[in-house]
């Protein structure tokens, strides 16, 4: 058998070798290159990739006590098309020119909420964490804030104390839809939500009652949300509303899975988009003003969220305070031709 020569893993020492850049340059750069030229991060990161460069996560977590770990804790609800790539695909864009890698946890319908902090405070396996899905008195947020580890949220809380959150701005969701549909010469507006628990079911409905009153409409939510919990459901609900005796002209979705189900279920009953009525729904993708060319859509765009929310949490974990780490995302309206 003959011997194969032993390749040594590139080192710190490696990279600044090719670039002809100081030790401490690449170093710094690697680490946390925010005060370097963009042009000198570049050149450190080319290189590194070139050489195949990883860095010895036992080492740095032994010299620093930094495990240049985040995670994700992502909620596994099925509420929004392709809520998760999207997010990722943003967070990780933003961590690739960084000393971080991403982990993501999921959370399981039924499973203890803390159960994943725990274990991530207990260990020290991250160095900070990001959530999704946020309650209006979150039970992960106040852990975190206890415990002192580095987060952003992706939502919003109700808590008395400031913390780092990115999301999207669902009160001006609310009023753009509403003005839309009375443009459109609609009278009868009902509310769809999606009741997942969370800060943003709260606010929007809050606004959509504020908005309608503050314009003289007439307006119902359904707050019975629990006949929304399936698309089928979504579907016979609609198709049973769109036969009653006064069907809503005006209907407003907060996800583009239950505007899809009524949207067929009112269809079902012969009701027909731009018609007999229209329908505004917030979405996250391109997908459905391109199949429903008829509905209205406001936008959230997932993957600058994930990008803003892995920028914070590093700047988070800088040291920065948390009161300059709230971002809202301003809604981008695509309105059909209905």
């Amino acid at each position: 058998m003959t011997d194969r020569p032993v390749t040594k893993a590139p080192t710190l020492k490696t990279i600044a070798d090719m670039t002809g850049l100081s030790l401490s340059t690449v170093s710094l750069s690697l680490r946390d290159g925010s005060k370097l030229k963009k042009e000198t991060r570049d050149r450190v990161a080319r290189a590194a990739a070139e050489l195949g460069y990883v860095p010895n996560r036992a080492g740095v977590r032994l010299r620093t006590g930094q495990t240049n770990v985040l995670t994700l804790i992502l909620s596994t609800e099925r509420n929004t098309l392709d809520y998760t790539r999207l997010l990722i695909q943003g967070i990780g864009s933003h961590l690739q020119r960084t000393p971080y890698h991403l982990n993501v946890t999921p959370e399981l319908p039924g499973s203890d909420p803390l159960d994943s902090l725990n274990y991530i405070l207990t260990n020290r396996t991250s160095d900070g964490v990001i959530l999704t899905h946020t309650s209006t008195h979150d039970v992960r947020v106040q852990r975190l804030a206890d415990a002192g580890l580095p987060f952003v949220t992706h939502g919003r809380t109700a808590f008395d104390f400031d913390h780092a959150y990115v999301d999207f701005h669902a009160e001006r969701f609310i009023e753009l839809a509403v003005d839309r549909l009375l443009a459109l010469g609609r009278t009868r507006f009902l509310y769809v939500p999606f009741d997942n628990g969370t800060t943003n079911f709260n606010n929007t409905v809050a606004q959509f009652k504020g908005t309608v009153s503050e314009r003289g409409l007439d307006g119902d939510v359904v707050l019975d949300t629990k006949r929304l919990d399936t698309a089928a459901s979504a579907r016979e609900f609609a198709c049973n509303l769109a036969t009653s005796k006064a069907p809503p002209d005006a209907i407003i979705c907060s996800n583009d899975v239950t505007a899809v189900a009524v949207l067929g279920g009112m269809t079902d009953a012969g009701k027909q988009c731009g018609r007999d009525f229209n329908l505004v729904c917030k979405g996250t993708t391109e997908l459905l003003p391109a199949l429903y060319p008829q509905i209205d859509t406001v936008r959230e765009d997932l993957v600058e969220a994930g990008r803003h929310i892995a920028e914070l949490l590093i700047q988070r974990l800088r040291g920065e305070a948390v009161s300059a780490l709230q971002k809202l995302h301003k809604p981008t309206v695509s309105w059909g031709n209905g």
